[in-house]
């Protein structure tokens, strides 16, 4: 690949021959992603060689049936990151650890057996939300929200409201304050992006969690967070990284399909008529950008449990699998066999797949966030309109994660809730 992107990893042993694999990091993961997966596409086949920072070896799927064959053979790739034969390599301030994470007793960081176990814990929890009562939250928050800009008669829509939505209606749900949500979504946001300041955040993250559980051990309440504490066999540790992982997997995301959902509906002619009104069409923008723009481009990840092939790739036990969601999703064989953004399909890999896929009332969470907030806002602000050309829009820098750093809007002021009689 003559990329800038393009580097050699020499000897490293998921890597053998002559193969010359793509580090996965530079702008064009957040500027140019669906050209550079296809030329990744045809220049390596569905399983792409990379390199992580540090020359860390790595493989990437970007075909549709190679990422549905992975995500659908727990035993042969499960998500044990005690397998990766690169922990050697790893240093303690390596830029992806808090993203990679080592071993640790949560339902992210487990595989087979004790995987299963903390599902019995998550699972249930998320189920024993009331989708009913998480919407009027959503449509409180929402209205909190829209009241603190809305007599300006312009906001930037990700800063004011697309980012701390998510983690506002989280962090009620799961027995934080409304005062935590502002340190949580800082902290977050600087976990997720790997800067500098990620192990700084990833330790006040946990510090967080570890004082709400205290707190909820002490004086219990109608969250999640006190459902599992009250559940038999499980520490007050594992209730904390728990609780840290659904947050943690649902705030960014969330808050990413918001905004990505709102910058679609306000470019594109199709979606013109939601600005009217029209719920129909939020569904649709909310589902195309799941196929087209997902908020979780590349997940990690998977594990080969041993030396095997796959798509003509000799993968060796304990190498990394990362996953390559937004490229199987634009994989060409699976785009030729039906136009899947369109109708409503949703066979598409936004929320993996599998055993270890995002679970389906986390799932139901998220949808009833993002859609309620993107109601909420075009029945407030029904002429919201760009404030900038849509071309100057930009988008996070990141590798992982798809959202916008900002989407600057003008509409006609209105009063807030409490003002209108």
């Amino acid at each position: 690949m003559t990329t800038p992107e393009s580097a050699r990893t020499g000897g490293c042993p998921a890597h053998q021959g002559n193969t010359s694999p793509v580090a996965l990091s530079g702008p064009r993961f957040h500027t140019d992603p669906h050209q550079l997966y296809r030329e990744m596409r045809r220049e390596h086949g569905p399983v792409v060689p990379v390199e992580l920072p540090g020359n860390i070896p790595a493989w990437l799927i970007v075909g549709y049936h190679e990422m549905h064959q992975v995500t659908s053979d727990p035993e042969l790739f499960p998500r044990d990151v005690g397998l990766w034969n690169q922990w050697p390599n790893i240093p303690d301030d390596w830029p992806l650890l808090p993203m990679i994470q080592r071993p640790q007793p949560s339902i992210y960081f487990t595989a087979g057996a004790d995987h299963r176990r903390h599902v019995s814990l998550v699972v249930p929890a998320l189920e024993s939300i009331d989708p009913f009562d998480l919407r009027r939250t959503c449509e409180e928050l929402s209205d909190r929200l829209i009241d603190a800009f809305c007599g300006r008669g312009e906001a930037d829509l990700v800063a004011e409201f697309a980012k701390p939505l998510p983690v506002l209606a989280l962090a009620r749900v799961l027995g934080y304050s409304d005062e935590d949500g502002t340190t949580l979504a800082r902290a977050l946001g600087e976990l997720v992006d790997g800067g500098e300041g990620a192990q700084r955040a990833h330790g006040e993250y946990l510090a967080l969690n570890q004082r709400l559980v205290k707190a909820k051990r002490n004086e219990p309440g109608d969250d999640v967070t006190s459902w599992m504490l009250a559940q038999d066999g499980f520490t007050e540790e594992e209730v904390a990284l728990n609780v840290k992982d659904v947050l943690g997997a649902g705030f960014v995301t969330t808050a990413d399909w918001i905004g990505n959902s709102i910058r679609l509906m306000l470019t594109d002619d199709r979606f013109a008529a939601a600005l009217g009104g029209g719920r129909h069409s939020i569904g649709q923008a909310m589902n195309e950008v799941l196929w087209e723009d997902t908020p979780t481009q590349i997940l990690a990840g998977r594990w080969a449990a041993r030396d095997t092939l796959l798509a003509g790739r000799q993968i060796r036990a304990g190498d990394l699998l990362m996953l390559g969601l937004a490229a199987a999703n634009a994989d060409p064989l699976i785009q030729q066999q039906f136009a899947p953004s369109q109708g409503g399909n949703s066979a598409h890999f936004s929320f993996s797949h599998g055993e270890y896929r995002c679970p389906l009332p986390a799932q139901e969470i998220a949808e009833i966030v993002a859609r309620t907030a993107i109601e909420v806002l075009l029945d407030r602000l029904p002429d919201v309109d760009l404030a900038v050309p849509a071309q100057t829009l930009v988008r996070r820098p990141s590798t992982f994660l798809r959202g916008m750093t900002a989407i600057p809007v003008r509409f006609t002021p209105i009063r807030p809730t409490g003002d209108q009689q």
